[in-house]
């Protein structure tokens, strides 16, 4: 078996989802049809850009080669925002949406982070006709982006879905790679939906690493409807940055276990 978290095994994860027969959705366009979903058997594929754009791109590349759209969320910050990356995806047929964090950016000022998240959604409009957005969520933040829209709609912004908000995650499985492993939502603070896990854990849908997955998918073992989330940075072959990102994960993992259990 070839190592994880690998452009190789990428690959390998996507050649099983079209063996297995799942049809390949971006967000917008589950939001568009999911009335007529219902014995669909698909994956909603989401890749949350925070870092390394340039890994977003390879795997975009890897996508486009299968003929597979996915949804990519840009955050504003230098180390996401790369418009030239961001253009040479959305060329690719892929979907573009806001990966926002405007609370925290505003410090929890509401007025503020609404103006904010109105004027960077028209800046990522200049790319794609951007119809979804996408919390990030900043472990290190005291704000959570989400809170914005107690006091605001999100659709007033021209905006059909969020994931947290607009899926439902009850029929719909929720696979993520927070924490560079697919078992993260133990150490992950925000990335998860808390409320179905306890159940999908008593029904043995705990995976851990990405060959498990295969091996689920491969058995027939994995729920027929998906959302599965990547983080591209994690997605590399470059051995120096593989074995960076595998160690500085490992770091982050005690730290936000330990902030988990405190709260």
């Amino acid at each position: 078996m070839s190592k994880d978290f690998t452009l190789e095994k990428y690959a390998e994860l996507l050649q099983s989802l079209k063996k297995g027969g799942y049809r390949f959705l971006t967000f917008e366009q589950y939001c568009m049809e999911k009335e007529s979903l219902n014995d669909v058997k698909f994956v909603i594929l989401r890749h949350d850009v925070d870092l390394k754009a340039d890994n977003s791109l390879a795997t975009a590349k890897i996508e486009h080669s299968f003929g597979i759209n996915a949804s990519y969320y840009f955050r504003v910050v230098e180390q996401s925002n790369k418009p030239g990356i961001i253009r040479e995806i959305a060329e690719m047929g892929h979907e573009i949406g806001y990966h926002y964090e405007d609370m925290t950016i505003c410090e929890g000022d509401v007025e503020k982070a609404i103006g904010h998240f109105e004027k960077q959604l028209g800046y990522f409009r200049q790319f794609y006709p951007v119809k979804t957005i996408c919390m990030h969520g900043a472990p290190r933040s005291k704000f959570d982006g989400r809170d914005l829209w107690k006091r605001f709609d999100y659709h007033n912004f021209g905006i059909i879905g969020e994931p947290y908000f607009d899926v439902d995650f009850s029929r719909v499985f929720y696979l993520t790679d927070t924490g560079r492993r697919w078992d993260g939502f133990n150490v992950s603070l925000r990335d998860k939906v808390p409320i179905y896990q306890d159940e999908w854990v008593r029904q043995g849908l705990v995976f851990h690493s990405t060959d498990d997955v295969v091996d689920a998918i491969e058995n027939e073992e994995l729920p027929k409807q998906l959302m599965m989330t990547t983080h591209p940075q994690r997605w590399t072959d470059q051995v120096v940055e593989w074995l960076k990102e595998k160690t500085m994960q490992s770091t982050k993992n005690m730290v936000k276990g330990f902030m988990v259990r405190l709260n």
